[in-house]
C-alpha cells in the first residue's frame, strides 16, 4: 500500500521559514514526478474538489516552480530515502493553507496539474501570522 506522509508544517511568523517533508512508503519514488501543492486558505474541509489544489513545485529530473512563489520555494529529492522536501522562505500570510504532497505513476505527466497524480498525502498545515 502507498502512502504519503507530509510533516513539518506550524505556525510561523511572517519571514519566516519552514522545511516540508514527504516520506513515501509502498513504493520507492526514484525519479517519479512528486508535487507539492496547497489547499488555499479559508477552504478548509474534504469538500474542496481535487482540482482546486494550487500547484507549489513539482520535481522530476527538475524542479518546476509556481511562477508566483519561484525564488522563495525550493524542492529537493532525497531518493534514498523516498523523501521529498519543499524548503519555504520568506513566509507571508498569503501562504497558510494545508499543504499536500502528492506522486505520479507516470514519468509524462504535467505535473502542474492536481490530477495528473496518483497518490497524495494527507497533508500538513502550515500557517502564518503575527
Amino acid at each position: 500500500q502507498v502512502q504519503l506522509v507530509e510533516s513539518g508544517g506550524g505556525t510561523v511568523k511572517p519571514g519566516a521559514s519552514l522545511r516540508l517533508s514527504c516520506v513515501a512508503s509502498g513504493l520507492s519514488i526514484g525519479t517519479s514526478p512528486v508535487g507539492w501543492f496547497r489547499q488555499p486558505a479559508g477552504k478548509e474541509g474534504e469538500s474542496v474538489p481535487l482540482m482546486e489544489r494550487e500547484f507549489v513545485a513539482a520535481i522530476r529530473n527538475n524542479p518546476t516552480y509556481a511562477d508566483a512563489l519561484k525564488g522563495r520555494v525550493t524542492i529537493s529529492r532525497d531518493s534514498a530515502q523516498d523523501t521529498v522536501y519543499l524548503q519555504m522562505s520568506d513566509l507571508r500570510a498569503e501562504d497558510t493553507a494545508v499543504y499536500y504532497c502528492a506522486l505520479a505513476s507516470n514519468p509524462g505527466v504535467y505535473v502542474r496539474k492536481p490530477h495528473s497524480y496518483d497518490y497524495w498525502g494527507q497533508g500538513t498545515q502550515v500557517t502564518v501570522s503575527s
